[in-house]
């Protein structure tokens, strides 16, 4: 009777794997690119991250599942992400309601928690986080008031700062070499402490602190974000006061652009920012459902926001953290749906090819009628 029972239960996944591989394919979608046609593309649509077969691909475990049930019930991968980092083939994202940090390894498909347990370590509402050299992962603790190191699959290292140092940190931002790690210290409607500290990156070390809560060139009315440009200069999200700020290295002002407003380029509700190889300025806006990319003097370049489809897909709902990787990925939080979008700027190259396929998709309709 075992025997049986075992051979009939051998027949049965057999018959499972079977069924599952023999499921008719669902047709690929139509890619999203950015701008929509007629203008030459710029940026493509990939995926979104937010379960773990988003990450890992549908393994033949969650396939006999759903062959078994009808479906499968996957664990999201955040509760409200904020933060996020990427770099050589690893995403790092902050969640302020799961109180952790989640490492995704893409190449190996690995996915690591870290920051939930231990005495040292633990976070307690992450916000921005950055990558140094060697993968540390560098996460800006809004409640604990301290920069947390980890290494690049969660275990942690030191610390950065404290209390005395910070009223409310919410973004950080680390030099190409890993030399140098930058705090913006939001402060608080009560607080003249609205500025960006610079600390020595291995021994956390106080070097210097620009800023102070104000309007005027060099001030800071609620700061939220920070990023480094490939020549080395600082760019702070302003965002009380609805403009980027660029400074040199050792904080001296250089220039400023954006206001509040509801035409292209102006900001409403900015929250995160990033930098690409090219110096382009990444910027999501929470009010306005999207991201605006600037070059390097300001000017607008486009703005990436969401086209409707029946998926659903990219659908930004509440933009947050965003990140550009040096390969040219975008990787944008929407805390509203939990998951992380991902664009990719395409090359000029394969920008060319698709204008040549749609003309001559175009001339082949053309010439049908």
């Amino acid at each position: 009777m075992i025997i049986l029972s075992r051979v009939f239960f051998t027949v049965l996944v057999s018959s499972i794997l079977l069924a599952c591989a023999q499921v008719e394919k669902v047709p690929e979608p139509e890619p999203i690119y950015w701008p929509a046609p007629p203008d030459p593309p710029r940026f493509v649509y990939e995926t979104s991250l937010k379960t773990e077969s988003s990450v890992r691909g549908i393994t033949s475990e969650m396939q006999m599942r759903r062959a078994l049930t009808g479906g499968v019930s996957e664990g999201k991968l955040f509760r409200k992400p904020f933060g996020v980092a990427a770099r050589a083939g690893l995403v790092v994202v902050g969640d302020t309601v799961s109180r952790q940090g989640v490492i995704i390894n893409l190449r190996r498909q690995k996915i690591y928690h870290f920051g939930r347990v231990g005495e040292l370590g633990k976070l307690m509402k992450p916000g921005g986080i950055a990558l140094g050299v060697n993968n540390e992962i560098f996460v800006a603790d809004i409640t604990a008031r301290q920069v947390l190191v980890y290494d690049d699959v969660g275990m942690y290292l030191r610390s950065i700062g404290g209390p005395k140092e910070f009223d409310r940190p919410v973004d950080v931002a680390v030099t190409r070499d890993g030399s140098r790690v930058y705090v913006v210290d939001a402060g608080g409607v009560g607080s003249r402490r609205h500025r960006v500290l610079q600390f020595d990156s291995e021994g956390g070390e106080l070097l210097s602190i620009f800023g102070t809560r104000g309007g005027a060139r060099g001030e800071f009315n609620l700061p939220t974000g920070i990023a480094i440009a490939p020549n080395g200069n600082v760019l702070v999200l302003d965002s009380g006061n609805f403009r980027i700020q660029e400074f040199s290295a050792d904080g001296q002002f250089l220039k400023m652009w954006g206001e509040v407003g509801t035409r292209f380029g102006d900001f409403a509700r900015p929250r995160g920012i990033a930098i690409d190889g090219d110096g382009n300025v990444y910027v999501a806006d929470a009010a306005f459902r999207n991201m605006q990319v600037f070059d390097s003097a300001g000017r607008l370049l486009l703005t990436v926001g969401p086209q409707g489809r029946a998926t659903g897909a990219l659908r930004m709902g509440l933009p947050a953290g965003v990140a550009v990787d040096e390969r040219g990925f975008v990787f944008m939080v929407d805390q509203l749906y939990g998951q992380i979008d991902v664009l990719r700027r395409l090359p000029s190259s394969e920008m060319r090819a698709i204008m040549d396929a749609r003309e001559k998709e175009a001339s082949d309709v053309e010439n049908s009628q």
